[in-house]
């Protein structure tokens, strides 16, 4: 089995293939404080749970945004989930993919390793123009030619960033739920205005944005590929245009392929 390893700000997703089918997925919430023991015990308890073998586990990859916790997960796997690895375990950079991905930036070690894997995982699917959106912490917009080049991106709040703010900056408004549909643009009270503002303001936005990345990329919005992941991509998604396919694994998918491509070429 391979164990693959998300590390975000909010959440820290994980899976197991068997192969190239997932068989497990768990989302837990991202502790900074975490040991590598506790790691230990969260997932040896997950695996119990699911009736997953720790033995099995043959290769293991990892992409982390938060430095703080790398190197308690490094250790956790390293102590408690290698006992039978046939590879190192992965650790995913901007060097460590550099020849699976042409990183076009100003400063290719700044890229965050979850928008390289998100790309890398996009290409492999679709061979075009990309706009990758990831609907998370923070919502990234990631840019790939069809020649598997990362142009770079757009980064700006997510939406519980902008939710959390309305609410504890201003002093009449309240914490809401835009989970139930907007059907109008125009809200009658206050909490319908907040809710239109964050499903049909972001929907604007990101149509807006990937038009004008579309035209700098190729000049034709109609030649670019738009792909949606991250927990909110659902939400967002119907107030858009622009967006026709979400992939809601698309990370776990990108650390296996690389995997894969390390490994098994």
């Amino acid at each position: 089995m391979l164990f693959v390893i998300d590390i975000g700000n909010s959440h820290t997703v994980t899976g197991l293939y068997e192969s190239d089918r997932l068989i497990g997925q768990w989302r837990l919430k991202t502790d900074k404080e975490k040991t590598a023991d506790e790691l230990a015990i969260d997932y040896n308890a997950l695996f119990t749970m699911t009736s997953m073998d720790k033995r099995r586990i043959t290769g293991i990859v990892l992409a982390s945004v938060v430095p703080t916790l790398e190197n308690a997960w490094i250790a956790c796997c390293n102590d408690h989930f290698s006992e039978n690895l046939a590879q190192p375990l992965i650790i995913v950079s901007a060097k460590t993919v550099a020849d699976l991905i042409a990183i076009q930036t100003d400063n290719p070690n700044e890229v965050g390793a979850d928008r390289l894997v998100n790309g890398i995982a996009a290409w492999e699917e679709y061979k075009s123009d990309l706009i990758v959106i990831d609907f998370g912490t923070a919502i990234t917009f990631d840019c790939i030619t069809a020649r598997c080049e990362y142009l770079g991106g757009i980064i700006f709040p997510g939406i519980r960033i902008s939710l959390e703010a309305l609410a504890t900056k201003t002093a009449k408004l309240p914490h809401i739920d835009v989970s139930e549909p907007a059907e109008k643009f125009i809200g009658t009270n206050t909490i319908q205005a907040m809710k239109n503002g964050i499903l049909h303001g972001y929907g604007a936005m990101i149509d807006g944005l990937v038009q004008g990345i579309s035209r700098e990329m190729s000049g034709s919005p109609e030649t670019v590929q738009v792909i949606a992941t991250g927990g909110m991509a659902a939400l967002i998604a119907p107030y858009t245009s622009t967006i026709k396919r979400i992939d809601p694994i698309l990370t776990l998918s990108g650390l296996r392929i690389i995997f894969n491509k390390k490994y098994r070429q």
